[in-house]
């Protein structure tokens, strides 16, 4: 039923990526790759194709981005667009409407989303189409994730019949819609109502991990990843599988037909090596401006668990948390003598001899949900155990009783730093964590949390990572058994707005951790760290 007369307005560029995502038919479609192949007109006319279909006001969008600023390019185009249908279509530009009305009841809504907190202001709404403008620009996948609980519609078709013209029909092929009392109206149902999420993006920014694990990582450009979720039916009462589906698809700005040289020669002269490089070549094989991605070397500062020297100090630091994850790690501080380490790709010894001073998390807490396919902490998810001070207390303990019994460490690890918050008294009339904890025979050190130690933890950690690939200053080095730190701590993003620190709104829960071990006692370390605080 629906033709869209994009002929005299506008269509996809034949053959192109284009073509692809406007027609994909999956639940979520990423719509990527270098700049210019015309993403926003596509996620516009995306939409557009639902109006008009009979659907009237259950033909529900949103366009979401993190500033209505940003937003201005899709609005732009939108009013460039849409008056050429002359199907009545209405822009309110207040900024609190900011919206298309069509005189059928559809609606398309841009909106300004910036963390789960603005969630809220959507709870219980109805959007059977989700747009995401630049989605790389959220630090995690939150958001994101909350916004699916809106993606969804009350539509029934045979509550809704439409009448069309059926000699029209017969002798045309054409669904014309009339009134039921029309002497040549017959009713037909519409097909359900395909709900859709489209993303547009490119690589790099705050969220480019993430985005890259999700929809980048599971398959290649164009094949359909499809996830099946058996369900209750509520319309049936009965049990069912359900298919998820989503796809990313890659254009190029040498698809656009309508691009100047001159635009193409400006992105070419980007300075950053790799947004050059996402920019023009779209490519997610880039450093994203992490925190730490540009140091981190899996090959370098991930090394196989061994005994830890008797000689080393062995203490632990501790991340609080409930709702989201707690995390406890243990560490080793090399004295310079050498240990003995199996490498697992060639089966023989071989001697590992960090500078003095360096530190080796040999151990980790990870207090996140259990994957229920793993049996494994949860990483991405950000949800915490929502464990008592008590239980957690009495976990350490049983690890570390673990570890002497199976010979890792010979003694039981010393008391180091914690999350400050662990001494905060919320009710006169109750305990602290720590009061609780060290009941039960785990005390904590104070963390270090004066003016501008995030930024001087975030550069020392930086420092130790440089040095673990040359072994000649004090490094870090992370246990291959320390499997969150390991995920996390590579992919951890920077605060887009204070740039010497890494987004307090991703999961940073053990590099909060490392960052309370790492300047435990390095007055003499941060004295050399050229500090820029933020203004």
């Amino acid at each position: 039923m629906f033709a869209l007369s994009t002929k005299s307005v506008w269509s996809p560029i034949p053959k192109t990526s284009q073509e692809v995502a406007l027609y994909s038919t999956c639940d979520h479609t990423l719509y990527t790759g270098t700049r210019g192949p015309g993403k926003t007109d596509t996620q516009l006319f995306k939409f557009r194709q639902g109006v008009g279909q009979g659907y009237g006001p259950f033909w529900r969008g949103i366009i979401i981005d993190r500033e209505y600023k940003n937003l201005d390019d899709l609005i732009l185009k939108s009013r460039r667009w849409f008056p050429e249908f002359n199907d009545g279509a209405k822009f309110h530009a207040s900024t609190s409407a900011l919206k298309w009305v069509w005189p059928t009841g559809e609606e398309l809504l841009f909106r300004s989303a910036t963390d789960e907190k603005d969630y809220w202001d959507y709870h219980g709404h109805e959007y059977p189409f989700i747009g995401w403008n630049e989605l790389t620009k959220y630090p995690t996948a939150d958001l994101y994730d909350m916004f699916m609980s809106t993606n969804r519609t009350s539509f029934r078709p045979e509550d809704y019949p439409v009448y069309i013209n059926r000699l029209i029909y017969r002798d045309y092929g054409k669904q014309v819609q009339v009134h039921p009392k029309h002497k040549d109206a017959v009713p037909m149902l519409l097909p359900e109502i395909k709900l859709q999420v489209f993303s547009t993006t490119n690589p790099y920014g705050p969220g480019h991990n993430w985005v890259k694990r999700r929809f980048i990582d599971p398959a290649p450009y164009g094949q359909v990843v499809t996830t099946k979720i058996d369900v209750i039916n509520p319309r049936t009462k009965a049990k069912e599988t359900v298919e998820k589906t989503q796809i990313a698809i890659f254009g190029s700005y040498v698809e656009n037909i309508y691009l100047t040289p001159e635009y193409i020669a400006t992105l070419s002269q980007e300075k950053d090596p790799n947004r050059k490089k996402a920019w023009l070549t779209g490519s997610w094989d880039i450093i994203a401006g992490g925190a730490l991605d540009d140091v981190w070397q899996a090959s370098k500062h991930v090394v196989p668990r061994f005994v830890v020297p008797p000689s080393w100090k062995i203490d632990r630091a501790y991340d609080d948390g409930s709702s989201h994850p707690f995390s406890v790690g243990w560490f080793a501080e090399a004295d310079g003598t050498e240990a003995d380490v199996l490498n697992p790709a060639t089966g023989q010894w071989e001697k590992f001899c960090p500078a003095p001073k360096s530190l080796i998390q040999i151990f980790e807490w990870y207090g996140s949900e259990i994957d229920d396919q793993t049996g494994q902490p949860s990483v991405g998810t950000n949800k915490g155990l929502k464990m008592s001070a008590r239980n957690i207390a009495k976990g350490i303990v049983e690890r570390e009783v673990s570890m002497m019994v199976n010979g890792w460490i010979t003694e039981q690890p010393k008391p180091g730093p914690a999350d400050n918050r662990i001494r905060q008294v919320i009710d006169k009339e109750l305990e602290t964590t720590e009061d609780i904890m060290r009941k039960e025979g785990v005390k904590w050190e104070s963390s270090d949390k004066s003016p501008g130690s995030r930024i001087v933890g975030l550069q020392l950690l930086r420092d130790r990572l440089e040095a673990s690939l040359t072994g000649e200053d004090p490094g870090f080095y992370v246990m291959s058994n320390c499997r969150a730190t390991i995920a996390l701590l590579p992919v951890l993003p920077r605060d887009p707005k204070k740039m010497d620190d890494v987004d307090t709104k991703a999961e940073d829960h053990p590099y909060d951790m490392i960052r309370y071990r790492v300047l435990k006692g390095s007055n003499r370390l941060a004295g050399k760290v050229k500090m820029t605080l933020p203004t």
